[in-house]
């Protein structure tokens, strides 16, 4: 049973899909959301989960009873909380069976060390388990190849992100709040005013408004897409402007479609370019980022798709169900169910 009690469709609602659709092919799956599980696009997990899934609704505000009420009826062996309020609740109905939670961002309070397991999806987030007891997995974020579009589709797609033929076609994909940084990206791609490239923000968030006075008209705004990965294909350069990102699945996703990459030095970007083809520039620097505009649009950096293979769906998927098993045969050795 995966417990996650956010709303609409990003990164963690999408690794939260993709594990649950991995294994309902050979075990009993369910997923308990919220009520309010559409964001303000209309976008929802639900959407994009496999109908052999068993979903359960609860209140969005006392959603600790449907919780245990959920619990009672599908009877998992092991409990799988996403995010805060998942693993807080969880932590409080302590069922009678194993636990584990996913660090999406990081160790933001302390239900996290009450699971019986914690899956990290990045190195880094090891600096934060201090006293845990608990045994901890390191399992990256899943990718589902995406095969890119025909030309014909890539080509439309490029003159709706407001691109002629011969642009080199700049692209962020994302939720447009703070911590993405998506702010720090149009200052800069102004600032470098780069000849003959465009910029297209494909996404939707709070910062919409804000974002959208902020730009000029060589940026285009596509709002939320649920076909965003056939944009990858689209864009010349992708760029991840975040001011924090645990992991980074967009880079993934622009790495799978052979597209260049720029992003800020934050935790999980500077750990998958360590190991893949990239650029890094610091966090919140306007310059540096504008500076770096400039010479890989001047270059026109080649495509290549690197080898993905450890973060494939069908490996993490495994790697995953490892640690559920790992996690209910140390309850069953311990004399509890």
């Amino acid at each position: 049973m995966h417990v996650c009690l956010s709303s609409g469709f990003a990164g963690t609602e999408r690794s939260t899909t993709e594990t649950c659709n991995a294994h309902a092919g050979e075990h009993d799956v369910a997923l308990v959301i919220r009520r309010g599980h559409r964001g303000p696009s209309g976008a929802s997990i639900v959407d994009f989960l496999d109908p052999r899934v068993k979903v359960y609704e609860v209140g969005n505000w006392f959603a600790g009873r449907g919780l245990r009420r959920a619990v009672a009826d599908f009877r998992p062996e092991i409990v799988h909380a996403h995010l805060r309020r998942a693993t807080r609740l969880l932590a409080r109905l302590a069922p009678d069976c194993a636990t584990v939670a996913t660090l999406h961002l990081r160790v933001n309070g302390p239900q996290f060390l009450q699971m019986d397991g914690l899956i990290l999806i990045a190195a880094w987030q090891r600096a934060d388990l201090a006293g845990y007891r608990g045994r901890v997995f390191e399992i990256p974020n899943s990718l589902v190849p995406h095969a890119p579009p025909a030309p014909a589709e890539i080509a439309r797609l490029r003159e709706e992100c407001g691109a002629k033929p011969a642009d080199f076609l700049v692209g962020g994909v994302g939720r447009l709040v703070q911590s993405k940084g998506f702010d720090t990206l149009i200052r800069a791609f102004l600032e470098a005013s780069p000849p003959g490239a465009h910029l297209v923000v494909v996404g939707d968030g709070s910062q919409k408004a804000k974002l959208e006075a902020l730009a000029g008209d060589r940026v285009t705004f596509t709002g939320f897409r649920r076909n965003a990965k056939d944009y990858y294909p689209c864009f010349d350069l992708f760029v991840c402007p975040s001011r924090s990102e645990p992991m980074g699945r967009v880079i993934l996703e622009a790495l799978d479609a052979g597209t260049p990459v720029l992003a800020t030095a934050a935790q999980g970007p500077s750990e998958i370019l360590a190991k893949y083809p990239g650029t890094l520039v610091p966090i919140d620097d306007v310059p540096a980022m504008a500076d770096a505009l400039r010479r890989l649009v001047a270059a026109r950096p080649p495509r290549q798709r690197p080898d993905l293979r450890p973060h494939e769906v069908g490996n993490v998927a495994r790697e995953i169900l490892a640690a559920y098993e790992e996690l209910v045969a140390a309850r069953r050795s311990a004399g509890l169910r």
